[in-house]
């Protein structure tokens, strides 16, 4: 009997995978036909062509990106569908037949809620609940969970298997984080479809499926509110390239492409930084205090001569009181705009101020200046060397780049806006001009980018046609997806970046990476734990709705700059309007390291959220002495060797001072098989500093010196708890010699 289901749960997939082909391939023949099209000059039907083929365009890149496991589980229903089946399969995406009738229902849709959350006790219209399990397009197993007991006794109902979550969480690690829409648990489903407004805290310990849950969130909520994200977007935050890495394919495979990944470094267009600063320095760049150091910082290039000044005009001798530029920089200031743009003000009244005085003073000998003249003549004095040299004197135009690295290199500048400061704090600041900017400079630049706005006047002309030529585009965009019918499929917003005659078509995504100033309709953010009071303020900026899901553990909060507590971080920044949600089911990480590692941390004070794990494996945590340097080195590889002999991903954490000598151990014993850094997480064996694995899983690990790890680090005890955190079946600790077992553990 579980044959004949089986093969008819593979008969029925591959029809799917057959309508899936079958519909790439008309929209592909479409887009053909449509790009094919002569339009002419007109700029309408330039639109119209463009609304179709962004259409198609963008229904071939989410059937082409939706892969392996497509559909991935079945409802048994109590009621029959308005079809008149009491089958509703739930897959990645929605498919319907040539005759618009549904034959399988994206799993983000209501329709599918109690494919996740239905339990015996509450089951939601539901019977049973099927599961799925695929490789490549071939169905390889199947496994139901009843609600109802009259199903048992009836024809073609089973039972088998250890349940599909412990079956996916038992499968090796392969570098890349997979999706798990297919085992999602009604912990994590409340999550992922609770409201889209306000600031959603998700609170979890290692192994809760937090990341899973904000990406999953991610999509769920650029299903639910097509309109209003499609347009501004969602940017989801890591905290580092790596990790970056690791869920890329996350999101494109359940059929969203038009989301900003973005690491801490790359927050400011043009910058994608991996430098950082020594703790000292990271904890004082991030503090709040920098953007009141900031606002003085610009505030100070606007200066006020002590003395009038001669200026050389063709021959003409001005004076150009200290009045003139203190009232001109006055009125510049009241009208509220960024120090960039105030200086346009600036400028002009100055020079209006000058031009009247030349004018009196030639007339005074004589000559005569009508109206026509007073152009000439304020030409003259603009482009006069005196009249630049004393403009830029009093207001000189700045970029945030020029500003940050002035405010390093001019210690005696420095000096001045820091009166309360101590010399060695300010001391931490210093750098050399023309020094590389690092992780904690991309909030420093984004805030004073914020304060001084455009940097030359052509600059915001330009931005300002840009926008009234994209107002009228969207216009257009608008009636012809009303003329074609097509709302809700397409974007005004996304036709107007696919026009034909751009060299680059832009989406959505791609345009707000590229904008500074662009807000988004979301934002998820990833380890948040970690980001400091001046990267909050970079996100508040890119969110003027204030709509989040901040997702960490303060237990594993890790940088100087970082929170151990969600409410000291979040209310001076949104007050008591945010919401928390915390997962305490550990689907990922045996029970034998989470009570290990919760052990540990408990022990070294952190505040830890506690979680039930459901799985365990046959490997108990082992703290290993070793009494020599090199037999440090040989049971670390003795260890890896036995870890890659069982097969999946292998990790070694170490102390930086022992990654250099790990390396070569290491690659002695397992040549082009280990990868250090980063770049390793696609070999067999990865050799990675405790912030590198932050956020990454492995089948096996193992922390090299565990009391080096805590040495190494500012909040040493939350970067080891976040090493012994990052296994799915194997952990072991390998003591230096002289080291004893971390507290709270025993030998």
């Amino acid at each position: 009997m579980a044959e004949t289901e089986l093969a008819r749960e593979r008969e029925y997939v591959a029809g799917l995978y057959a309508r899936l082909d079958r519909l790439r391939a008309e929209a592909e023949e479409e887009l053909a036909a449509v790009r094919r099209e002569s339009v002419g000059g007109n700029h309408q039907s330039r639109s119209e062509r463009d609304a179709f083929a962004r259409v198609y365009e963008d229904r071939i890149a989410q059937l082409r990106e939706v892969g392996e496991r497509l559909a991935f589980g079945r409802l048994e229903l109590v009621d029959p569908d308005a079809d008149g089946s009491d089958l509703r399969y739930i897959g990645r995406i929605g498919l319907r037949d040539e005759n618009l009738e549904p034959l399988l229902l994206d799993w983000r849709a209501p329709q599918a809620r109690a494919f996740y959350q239905a339990t015996a006790a509450t089951p939601l219209g539901a019977r049973a609940r099927r599961h799925l399990t695929t490789r490549g397009r071939d169905v390889v197993r199947i496994e139901d969970e009843v609600f109802d007991s009259t199903l048992l006794d009836e024809e073609g109902t089973q039972l088998q298997g250890e349940g599909a979550l412990l079956a996916a969480l038992s499968a090796q690690r392969t570098g890349q984080m997979h999706d798990i829409v297919s085992t999602i648990q009604a912990e994590q489903d409340r999550v992922i479809r609770s409201e889209l407004s306000g600031v959603l805290v998700v609170q979890g310990g290692p192994g809760t499926g937090k990341t899973a849950v904000a990406l999953h969130r991610a999509a769920y909520l650029l299903y639910t509110h097509r309109e209003r994200l499609g347009s501004s977007g969602v940017l989801v935050v890591g905290p580092s390239r790596a990790f970056l890495q690791y869920i890329n394919a996350v999101l494109p495979s359940l059929g969203e492409t038009g989301v900003v990944l973005s690491s801490l470094g790359q927050l400011y267009p043009g910058l994608d930084v991996t430098a950082e600063d020594a703790p000292a320095v990271a904890a004082l760049k991030g503090s709040s205090e920098m953007a009141a150091l900031i606002r003085r910082a610009v505030r100070s290039r606007q200066r006020v001569p002590e003395a009038d000044q001669t200026l050389e005009i063709n021959g003409e001798k001005l004076v150009l009181q200290p009045s003139v530029i203190h009232d001109a920089l006055v009125r510049a200031r009241e009208s509220g705009k960024p120090y960039n743009e105030g200086r346009v003000s600036f400028v002009k009244s100055v020079l209006g101020q000058l031009t009247r005085q030349l004018a009196d003073q030639l007339r005074r000998r004589g000559s005569t200046v009508d109206e026509a003249d007073l152009a000439y003549l304020r030409e003259d004095i603009r482009t006069a060397y005196d009249v630049r040299v004393a403009l830029n004197t009093a207001w000189i135009p700045l970029t945030p780049e020029k500003l940050i690295e002035d405010l390093y290199a001019r210690p005696q500048w420095l000096a001045s806006i820091t009166g309360h400061w101590s010399k060695a704090k300010r001391q931490l600041l210093r750098r050399e001009r023309g020094s590389a900017f690092t992780v904690s400079d991309v909030p420093l630049l984004d805030e004073a980018a914020e304060l001084l706005g455009e940097y030359d006047a052509g600059d915001v002309a330009k931005r300002r046609e840009e926008k009234a030529q994209r107002k009228r585009d969207l216009e257009n965009a608008k009636n012809a997806i009303r003329n074609m019918d097509v709302a809700g499929q397409v974007s005004a917003e996304s036709v107007v970046a696919g026009f034909a005659e751009q060299t680059l078509a832009l989406t959505t995504a791609e345009r707000a990476a590229s904008d500074r100033s662009w807000t988004y309709g979301h934002i998820v953010v990833d380890e948040a734990q970690e980001l400091s009071p001046m990267q909050w303020r970079v996100l508040l900026r890119k969110s003027p709705l204030r709509s989040f899901t901040i997702v960490g553990d303060v237990a594993q909060a890790s940088s100087a700059a970082s929170t151990t507590s969600w409410d000291a971080t979040l209310s001076p920044l949104i007050g008591e309007n945010w919401r928390l949600e915390e997962l305490t089911v550990n689907y990922r990480t045996p029970s034998q390291i989470v009570d290990a590692a919760e052990r540990v941390a408990v022990a070294a004070g952190l505040e830890v959220t506690r979680s039930r794990s459901v799985r365990t494996t046959e490997w108990p945590v082992r703290a290993l002495p070793t009494s020599t340097e090199a037999g440090f080195a040989d049971q670390v590889v003795a260890l890896a060797d036995e870890m890659e002999e069982s097969g999946g991903t292998t990790a070694v954490i170490a102390p930086s001072s022992r990654l250099a000598a790990l390396t070569v151990a290491l690659t002695e014993a397992f040549g082009d098989r280990v990868g250090v850094g980063v770049q390793g997480l696609s070999r067999p064996i990865a050799l990675l500093a405790p912030a590198e694995a932050k956020g990454l899983e492995f089948d096996s690990v193992v922390v090299a010196s565990p009391a080096g790890v805590v040495a190494e680090n500012t909040r040493g005890a939350s970067a080891l708890y976040v090493a012994m955190t990052r296994s799915t079946q194997r952990l072991e600790l390998v003591l230096a010699p002289g080291e004893q077992p971390p507290a709270g553990l025993q030998a």
